[in-house]
């Protein structure tokens, strides 16, 4: 590695078009990386039934993408994955054709566990990226509990085997680094956000004629949207209405939950939406709500943030990492509507002042996770500093 530019190999069991928070980190990555000069090739399944190299433009920069053969996954509406022998065998060639100085790769499965053993045998140096939890990939699969128990024990164990095989663990914050470390053994995990382009967004300072709660996220159980559905049944209509965008297996249980409530005159689901939309759905709405429990991170929340807006957040996982009870938002206990519902109430309630002061501190707390960090950290692991 004596050159200063590098030749960097991502492996990504999800890439765009997936649409969820370890898939948008990677694009970001890959995109900042080339434009600072690196070659970067990525490795992940394909989205259709086509595989092998493409030239494919994600945020305006084309990437060299190869696509390993994949099968969908029998009750997931997008998800589809490559089978760990075959990622073994399409990534030792790639190795060979492209000798990368380091590999980097998103998960332990299946594209994780292929390609770290691939560029093991090659000593390669090889850095790891965890962006998983068994916990939530066990709802799709219908077994009983303590069947999925063990499942996500098995899962555990084998990411343990290959984040033994890296030179170098990271994951996006503190609490995530000390699970990982917990459920795999692994000691050293590096805490690195995930980053944003903070200056895609667009905060517009002061309270909103027209409240409305967001979220953004994948529309899917672990995300416990239903309580921001319950919640909102604390509000008169005319107070608040609720914009949820996104999409996901969970939207018809969710539907019907706001019809059953009598809230689906003010509960709308926007589906997925495009960039300029996001943009513009962040900067028109009063409070971002993420309910969820098993956020590593949470880049929406970020987004939300850097659009300047406060924050209820659930208080579990990496949420806290980015919400400062009573700073910026609140916290609230999981499960909590009450609790959730008076938060909501509070930032939406509050004086011209205390709102805006909301709004200083998540653009204070969300210009620390800009991607320019996280790239200059990842340069300097990449290249063993």
């Amino acid at each position: 590695m004596a050159s200063n530019k590098l030749t960097i190999l991502i492996g990504a069991d999800t890439f765009p078009p997936d649409v969820n928070g370890a898939a948008k980190f990677t694009v970001r990555l890959a995109v900042g990386l080339v434009s600072r000069g690196h070659r970067v090739v990525v490795v992940s399944p394909s989205p259709d039934t086509e595989f092998g190299l493409r030239h494919e433009v994600h945020e305006g920069v084309e990437l060299e993408v190869y696509r390993l053969r994949s099968w969908k996954w029998f009750n997931h509406p997008w998800l589809r994955f490559a089978l760990p022998w075959e990622v073994q065998r399409d990534t030792g060639a790639i190795l060979d054709e492209v000798k990368p100085d380091v590999v980097h790769v998103q998960s332990h499965i299946n594209v994780g566990w292929g390609l770290v053993r691939q560029a093991n045998k090659r000593g390669i140096r090889i850095v790891a990226t965890n962006h998983f939890m068994p916990e939530n990939a066990a709802q799709f699969v219908p077994l009983p509990q303590f069947v999925l128990d063990w499942i996500v024990r098995v899962l555990w164990r084998i990411a343990g085997n290959t984040y033994r095989m890296t030179d170098a663990i990271t994951t996006p914050t503190r609490k995530a680094a000390d699970y990982l470390e917990k459920a795999t053994g692994s000691e050293g995990v590096y805490a690195i956000s995930c980053g944003l382009n903070v200056s895609n967004y667009r905060p517009v300072m002061g309270k909103r004629k027209d409240p409305y709660a967001l979220f953004l996220g994948r529309v899917e159980q672990e995300k416990h949207i239903e309580e921001l559905l319950y919640a909102t049944t604390r509000f008169a209509p005319s107070e608040l209405r609720v914009i949820i965008a996104g999409a996901g297996d969970d939207r018809g249980r969710l539907e019907k939950l706001a019809r059953d409530l009598n809230i689906s005159d003010r509960v709308e689901f926007r589906g997925l939406v495009g960039d300029e939309e996001l943009v513009t759905l962040f900067s028109e709405a009063a409070v971002f709500v993420m309910p969820s429990t098993a956020e590593l991170q949470s880049i929406a929340t970020m987004e939300a943030m850097a659009s300047a807006l406060p924050v209820v957040a659930a208080n579990a996982m990496a949420l806290p990492h980015l919400v400062h009870d009573g700073e910026n938002g609140f916290l609230y206990e999981p499960r909590d509507i009450d609790g959730l519902a008076t938060a909501m109430r509070t930032v939406l309630e509050s004086t011209e002042d205390r709102y805006q002061a909301f709004q200083r501190e998540s653009l204070a707390i969300v210009a620390d996770h800009d991607i320019s960090t996280t790239l200059d950290r990842f340069e300097e692991i990449y290249r063993g500093n």
